[in-house]
């Protein structure tokens, strides 16, 4: 099946008073028809910052650039912007990471879905109150019709979620870039609204890009995975082959913290990655994971990274193979990190 999306070298630049922030560098991407793909790692990565440039929605001074940027055969790099306004909210849409922001404080929920829909379907004014109580039953809201007049701040924050989940599908898109849906939400709640996620989307039969810091969500719900770190893709491919063989020492380190049931006994410490992201402003020499890295060389701070494949669909950015790193130790805990 061919790609619904598909993306190429897609970089963002942003001129600063300190110099050229580059928070997205190189990314490489595909998303078919009904699939899900979760791109994942720690706050300050350009997890959010890739969302935005895809649904181009980043401030005039953000440079983004790409050798392809295309959706269902279009290319989005080349359209206007009253072009790219019919995609927007019609065919792609996006779910923001805080619902209560999101939203607008001053017009009722009904305003809000009802405004998406009228965008692209002008003049339908009933169809577009029956599409909203349709779609706020569909993601579980009880009352819907009584729901439209409501605010936002009159809701809870798992309700204002699934408003947003609701406003995303007004239109009934092909694609839905989630970002961070589940942060601001209690564990009860994340698990609902991760399920209802899921079911809607196999009901629409849409393509899901999630971004997430969550690994326990991108087991859940991952059909492709994409770790970032540093603005790259350190490492990709299926969920499976992921989480059973993590190739990059970034990726075993993020599923090293995870606490799993039968292998982490109740009191043993979790694994943890010490540091923190590197400065994105400027150009980055050789791993821009070598100061965090237990297997860090002093090769690994000035040699080109390379782009290995491991199979055809998982690939990693790493100067050596697994195999080479296991005959390596790693760095002592206690001992100073190597430094770029």
């Amino acid at each position: 099946m061919s790609a619904l999306l598909e993306v190429r070298n897609l970089r963002v630049s942003i001129p600063l008073e300190d110099g050229l922030l580059r928070p997205v560098r190189g990314l490489d991407f595909s998303v078919r028809k009904g699939e899900t793909l979760c791109i994942v790692g720690e706050s300050g990565c350009g997890k959010s910052l890739t969302s935005l440039s895809l649904m181009r929605l980043l401030p005039s001074r953000a440079k983004v650039e790409a050798d392809l940027l295309q959706f269902d055969g279009q290319d989005l790099s080349s359209l206007s912007e009253a072009q790219m306004n019919e995609i927007r909210g019609n065919r792609m849409s996006m779910i923001f990471q805080e619902p209560m922001t999101s939203l607008n404080p001053a017009y009722t929920i009904g305003n809000q879905l009802e405004e998406v829909f009228l965008r692209h379907n002008p003049g339908q004014r009933k169809q577009a109150r029956e599409r909203a109580v349709y779609l706020l039953e569909k993601v579980g809201i009880t009352g819907a019709s009584g729901r439209l007049g409501q605010y936002p701040h009159q809701l809870s924050g798992g309700l204002r979620q699934r408003v947003m989940i609701a406003m995303a599908l007004m239109c009934g898109p092909q694609l839905i870039v989630a970002d961070e849906p589940t942060t601001a939400l209690d564990v009860t709640v994340q698990a609902q609204t991760l399920r209802l996620l899921k079911d809607l989307q196999h009901e629409f039969h849409m393509a899901l890009i999630l971004i997430t810091h969550d690994l326990g969500v991108v087991a859940r719900m991952a059909d492709q995975v994409a770790v970032m770190y540093a603005g790259q893709i350190v490492e990709s491919g299926t969920a499976q082959e992921v989480f059973s063989s993590a190739a990059h020492p970034y990726t075993r380190g993020l599923l090293d913290c995870i606490p799993i049931p039968g292998r982490v006994q109740r009191g043993q410490r979790l694994g943890s990655i010490p540091g923190i992201v590197p400065s994105l402003i400027g150009d980055l020499r050789g791993c821009a994971f070598a100061n965090r890295c237990g297997f860090a060389r002093p090769e690994c701070r000035d040699s080109e990274i390379p782009d290995r494949v491991r199979s055809p669909g998982n690939r990693y950015r790493c100067l050596f193979e697994p195999s080479e790193r296991e005959t390596r130790l790693p760095i002592a805990a206690n001992s100073p990190a190597p430094t770029l």
